[in-house]
């Protein structure tokens, strides 16, 4: 089945600001929440969709992916929908939607599921690595060492007194609706279940100690600048031992010396000089692919755009490959000896020697555009 637009399955305009999308989602959220749907299997697909949505748009970057490719170009970064997240998965998100003291964030469980006790999740390590053009058009994979937070040896935990374990403190208000029990975040052990019985003492009051990690990861072909891999559970472990978040790697790009990228094309200035360009010749052209044979006819112009198919970079999400675009231009030389100028006086009196520009001889950004555009 097609899958709806997030923009529309939330009811929010394309450039919705972030607070919008937060609106929006928390009126379909309590809408369509199971609990005043029971048994009703069409409000909690719509419950699971707007989950997805905003899953997606509150994601900065999925967000800017999700602009450009729509959903081909989430890939398997999630979505609810396809990528095998069950019901308290999305339950815990609404930590963020609903854990604003208001009386809907006991109704959905303070950002732990239904009464569960909630994990503190640990937060996420960011680093960057550097590619260069070959790597990006190839794919390749990285080592990449780096410090993380993880639970120290000896340390000991004990059920927290102040909640039982559960995680959360439950109160009763009085609100529009009547009386409402509400539940919120243990303020003991933060809501984790557990806290800290005995720890070494190098450690910090979480029981966590910085230590060198490795980790491998494949980087797909086709990545651009600026653009973010998650290695899921490889941040910093959570505190009371919790789930570890994620390392994001953040692709920088390292400029090549003769290719220059252009989206996925791939742009390359190659210099001739006035006889071959007069008399044609054949040049060796360098390429992410290795080098290439290319012919110059007689009569080239200076400026002439040279396209090379498929020569460029791979789309990252796998949809075809730009190309080489190899601009030829005619050099000419600083300084010449006396015997080289009296030919090329001789050769400016001849009538070849003199410019006749016809109008199919297209100006250089002209062709810049047609090529481009093509």
């Amino acid at each position: 089945m097609t899958k709806r637009d997030y923009y529309e399955i939330l009811g929010v305009a394309k450039g919705a600001s972030e607070a919008e999308i937060k609106k929006a989602y928390r009126q379909m959220a309590i809408k369509y929440h199971p609990d005043k749907n029971p048994g009703n299997k069409e409000a909690e697909d719509r419950f699971k969709e707007a989950a997805e949505a905003y899953e997606v748009l509150s994601d900065q970057e999925k967000r800017r992916k999700y602009d450009q490719f729509g959903h081909a170009g989430m890939g398997n970064q999630g979505g609810y929908g396809g990528g095998g997240m069950n019901m308290d998965d999305i339950f815990s998100q609404f930590g963020d939607i609903f854990g604003d003291g208001s009386p809907f964030e006991g109704f959905f469980g303070g950002g732990g599921g239904r009464g569960g006790r909630r994990s503190n999740v640990g937060t996420n390590i960011r680093v960057r690595v550097k590619l260069n053009i070959l790597e990006i058009a190839k794919g390749v994979s990285k080592k990449i060492k780096y410090n993380r937070l993880t639970l120290a040896d000896g340390v000991k935990f004990k059920t927290c007194s102040t909640c039982s374990g559960n995680g959360q403190v439950r109160r009763v208000t009085n609100t529009f609706l009547g009386q409402m029990a509400t539940a919120s975040v243990c303020p003991s052990c933060g809501g984790s279940g557990k806290i800290i019985e005995s720890k070494p003492g190098h450690v910090d009051n979480n029981g966590l100690v910085s230590k060198e990690d490795l980790v491998e990861i494949n980087i797909p072909s086709g990545v651009a600048e600026g653009m973010q891999l998650s290695v899921s559970g490889k941040g910093n472990v959570g505190p009371g031992g919790g789930p570890s978040g994620d390392l994001i790697v953040l692709i920088e790009e390292v400029e090549d010396e003769h290719l220059k990228r252009d989206g996925n094309n791939v742009i390359y200035e190659h210099f001739i000089s006035f006889p071959d360009a007069a008399m044609g010749t054949n040049i060796e052209v360098p390429t992410v692919d290795g080098k290439v044979k290319v012919r110059i006819d007689a009569g080239t112009q200076a400026g002439k755009i040279l396209r090379l198919k498929g020569k460029g970079l791979p789309s990252v999400n796998g949809y075809g490959r730009g190309d080489q675009l190899v601009q030829i231009n005619v050099w000419t030389p600083k300084k010449i000896s006396s015997e080289e100028k009296a030919i090329l006086e001789k050769l400016g009196k001849s009538e070849n020697f003199h410019p006749k520009p016809s109008s199919s001889d297209k100006g250089f950004f002209e062709k810049m555009r047609e090529f481009f555009h093509h």
